[in-house]
């Protein structure tokens, strides 16, 4: 009897299922009148869609979700989806500091993605779960490429947020600048940096609110370099392989210098060769390092007084040197490419111990040890030289001894990506590293003992690059700001153990530590 009931019920529903149907088609025709084609298709479209699915459920049939535009939010909590990644928006590091960055990250339901959404003014705000912070642009900017930070609640439009149905999810848009939350780059990587830039339909644009508790997406995985972890290495590793290699004068007869003269000579043009120092050279201002040249010190070589400008070069190793006293820059590299600086001591000058600018390229800075001097290596020399210098000044700083110094280890503008890996900060006085300028840096397996400022984001009227950090090992030192995303590392490299750093660098970091 009941099958019976529920089969003729089915029949009527089924029969009201066809008149609605009608109804709608009419409701239709005359909603159309007078509209565009465009708005003719969608009033059909909705209006069908909508009588068509509540007939069906009320004929007891299922009718799934489309997996297309999302209905704006309301107030509640949420976890935020890119569309293009199938990530999470995240709090980097799940800081609960203020000026901390929004990244994609795979979905964990941890607090730190857990987004609150409450009504204020003509949108909403949005509060972090794990720090009870507001999400506005940095600097109330509404400029694109901005990022979007965790900022104390105050309720300007800057951290008032309206919503928009895109065509595969909601678009988040700032009450400031009416600007679109997208990662950087329209990336889908994880650790991508969220900004803001002008709405349109970049599926990256596009996000989706699952209510805190509901299931979470499988993330889509993105290719990483993933080091080798064992002992450090003894050749050239780094950005120094890459480009065709360095090889400096290679197998050239070697020429052993003992003056200013006989080195400036012995270095300058392209020819290849190997130039040996012996005994102490002093001298004044900047000699010029041509293209092709290894520059070796025999034991207990000193360069007092100078330095070494490598510019407009290509292949030049510069190893086992102690430079002293130097009344420019100790080493500096400009216009110059495939460079390999290693096993050098460098102490008490007046610039840069070791600066490198100028769109140089392919560089790595290995094994040296500075003390006794404050500004110890710059990377890229000046804010306004970015149209110059974006796309180069890519390099590797690993096994370095930073004993006792003030600041710049490195100080990066624009390169990325710059890898600072297994150095030893001993003391640092004013900062480790620092990250401007769009600049995009790994800090990695590094040992920071007594440093209160091992790395940041910005330094001076310089603005903030992306720094990564891990792996690093802290001994009275502070933890460090990192935020964003960087370029992935090309080369093959093995990373020490950031705890044996300290005694595998010190050990064998500076001039007359290995036989050249």
């Amino acid at each position: 009897m009941l099958h019976l009931a529920s089969a003729h019920f089915g029949e009527i529903a089924n029969q009201a299922a066809f008149r609605y149907m009608e109804r709608a088609l009419m409701l239709c025709s005359h909603l159309e009148r007078g509209a565009s084609l465009v708005s003719r298709l969608s009033v059909r479209g909705r209006i069908l869609a909508a009588f068509g699915a509540a007939v069906l459920a009320a004929a007891g049939v299922v009718v799934p979700m489309a997996t297309g535009a999302q209905a704006a939010p309301g107030a509640g909590t949420y976890s935020v989806v890119n569309r293009g990644s199938n990530l999470c928006l995240d709090v980097l590091n799940v800081s609960t500091a203020d000026g901390a960055g929004l990244i994609q990250y795979a979905c964990t339901g941890g607090a730190n993605q857990r987004f609150t959404l409450t009504a204020q003014g003509s949108g909403y705000r949005i509060t972090a779960g794990h720090s009870g912070k507001c999400l506005g642009v940095q600097d109330s900017s509404s400029s694109a490429g901005k990022a979007i930070v965790q900022q104390t609640c105050n309720g300007s439009a800057s951290q008032t947020w309206t919503f928009s149905d895109a065509s595969n999810g909601t678009r988040i848009v700032n009450g400031n600048g009416a600007k679109c939350v997208n990662t950087r780059d329209n990336s889908t990587a994880s650790l991508a940096v969220i900004q803001q830039n002008s709405c349109d339909n970049t599926i990256t644009k596009h996000w989706t609110f699952t209510p805190a508790g509901g299931p979470q997406p499988t993330p889509t995985p993105t290719p990483t370099t993933t080091p080798t972890v064992g002992p450090p290495p003894g050749g050239l590793v780094g950005w120094a392989t890459q480009g065709g290699g360095t090889t400096g004068g290679g197998s050239a007869p070697a020429t052993t210098v003992t003056s200013s003269s006989a080195l400036s000579s012995a270095v300058s043009g392209s020819n290849a060769a190997v130039v040996r120092v012996s005994g102490t050279i002093s001298c004044s201002g900047m000699i010029s390092v041509g293209s092709n040249k290894s520059i070796i010190g025999n034991s207990g070589a000193v360069i007092q007084g100078c330095g070494l400008n490598v510019s407009n070069a290509t292949n030049v190793i510069i190893r086992n040197l102690t430079f002293r006293n130097w009344n420019d820059d100790g080493i500096n590299v400009q216009y110059s490419t495939r460079v390999w600086i290693d096993h050098n001591t460098l102490s008490n000058g007046y610039d840069g111990a070791i600066d490198i600018k100028r769109a140089s390229d392919y560089v790595t800075v290995s094994w040296n040890r500075i003390y006794d001097h404050d500004k110890s290596m710059l990377l890229g020399h000046d804010d306004g030289n970015g149209s110059e210098d974006r796309g180069h000044l890519r390099v590797t700083y690993h096994h370095n001894w930073f004993d006792g110094t003030g600041q710049r280890h490195p100080r990066v503008r624009f390169g990325n990506p710059v890898h600072v890996y297994n150095n030893y900060y001993g003391g640092v006085s004013s900062y480790g590293v620092a990250s401007t300028e769009g600049a995009g840096v790994l800090v990695e397996g590094n040992y920071f003992e007594n440093t209160e400022d091992p790395y940041h984001l910005g330094e001076g009227d310089s603005g903030p690059g992306t720094l990564v950090a891990r792996d690093n090992h802290f001994v009275n030192s502070g933890t460090g700001q990192a935020g964003g995303s960087v370029n992935s590392i090309p080369y093959s490299y093995s990373v020490e153990t950031a705890s044996n750093v300290k005694s595998s660098v010190t050990a064998g970091a500076g001039a007359g530590r290995i036989s050249v």
